[in-house]
């Protein structure tokens, strides 16, 4: 299996990645999404849910279900504080702490296969306000998924880090906090977006 992992600038593209990526056959089970947590306005006011465990009994945040959207919810993950969560990676995230040096969500994708500088650059994206979307997939459908997820008009996150670098940026820090939206970001976070021909998913 290989972990497969994109950052959007919109929640609307990202839940359209993973729509397509399960409508692809790929099971919910290893599917995950993270996201700032203005991206969906409701769950802007909710009390994060502290841990994987309790997570999972409050509506099946870490649950799949009727699709893997329908257990999204809010999570506190060590880094990065509250943040809209779905799948296996938001849980290991949660308990990363414990178990990996790194802790929160760089742990967890260092955990699962992911290099440590890309790992620092896709925990750096949803800090920023982005969507996180991971699957794992087997080695002979990666480049099968790459191309569904592609057409969502992922982030160039290798020109990000860079712009991020020219302003100073050097790694994630767990420390610093996450980003908090004026009203028109949060507006271009959540937006509906449109294909605009770009080819949806048959």
């Amino acid at each position: 299996m290989k972990t497969v992992n994109r950052s959007y600038d919109s929640y609307a593209q990202a839940r359209a990645a993973v729509e397509a990526i399960e409508k692809a056959g790929i099971p919910s089970s290893d599917v995950s999404l993270i996201a700032n947590k203005h991206v969906s306005a409701e769950h802007g006011q909710v009390t994060p849910v502290a841990d994987a465990a309790a997570g999972a009994g409050i509506g099946g945040v870490l649950g799949g279900g009727a699709g893997l959207l329908a257990g999204l919810g809010l999570l506190a993950i060590p880094g990065l504080g509250p943040v809209v969560a779905v799948g296996w990676l938001g849980a290991l995230a949660v308990g990363a702490a414990a178990g990996v040096a790194t802790g929160g969500l760089v742990g967890a994708l260092i955990g699962a296969g992911v290099d440590q500088d890309e790992a620092a650059v896709l925990s750096e994206s949803v800090r920023r306000g982005g969507t996180l979307v991971t699957v794992r997939v087997p080695d002979d459908e990666v480049g099968r998924i790459e191309g569904l997820l592609s057409i969502h008009r992922p982030t160039d996150i290798g020109a990000r880090a860079a712009a991020w670098r020219k302003e100073g940026w050097k790694t994630f820090d767990p420390d610093a906090p996450a980003y908090s939206p004026n009203e028109t970001e949060i507006e271009r976070m959540r937006r509906d977006w449109r294909d605009e021909g770009m080819g949806k998913q048959a």
